[in-house]
């Protein structure tokens, strides 16, 4: 087999990576409440799993999850979050990619785990709101006003940064399951029910 990307390939990453950041970032839109912020973590994962479900149908090379989870970093960044993000949004989808590559993108375990390890780019999203408190607080008072801003400090202590860990990894499970479900007749095709 060529392990080489070919077009079809990159279309794929362009598709799937599209539908993926629309679920995710329609989804993250609930963060508009600072209170809901702490449901993003896992959410978000959740609601994404369909695309990304739908999209492990379609990868059978090394390199495909890596480059989505990279795209998906840089439109982020474009839409105004830190640049934090990137290196979260390469290790963790390399680090899916490796567990994925070595289930054959079919094995369920190896998908489950997979999924887990990519959601957690997201985690590169809320890093500046625990390290880089100052000014992240500051240009948050800008855009959002003190009540906004004072309401999330109150409520993302330090510690709750690596609950957002266990959310991610919570909503990325079950959205795995709900994806796997959802589309289960693609599943079957693809043979990996």
């Amino acid at each position: 087999m060529d392990n080489r990307l070919s077009a079809k390939d990159f279309i794929n990453i362009g598709i799937f990576t599209a539908l993926y950041f629309l679920l995710f970032f329609v989804t993250g839109m609930i963060g508009y409440v600072p209170v809901f912020m702490l449901l993003i973590p896992a959410l978000c994962p959740f609601v994404a799993a369909v695309a990304f479900m739908l999209y492990l149908t379609r990868v059978n090379k090394f390199g495909m999850v890596t480059i989505m989870g990279t795209l998906l970093g840089l439109l982020m960044m474009l839409t105004g979050h830190p640049w934090t993000i990137i290196p979260f949004a390469i290790g963790f989808p390399l680090l899916a990619d490796l567990v994925l590559k070595a289930g054959n993108y079919r094995n369920w375990t190896s998908i489950r785990l997979g999924y887990i390890l990519f959601s957690q780019w997201l985690m590169g999203l809320v890093f500046p709101l625990f390290f880089m408190r100052d000014s992240y607080f500051a240009s948050l008072r800008d855009g959002y006003g003190d009540t906004y801003a004072d309401t999330l400090l109150s409520i993302t202590p330090p510690w709750v940064f690596y609950l957002m860990f266990i959310l991610v990894a919570v909503g990325a499970l079950a959205g795995a399951y709900f994806g796997k479900a959802l589309l289960k007749k693609h599943f079957q095709r693809a043979g990996m029910a």
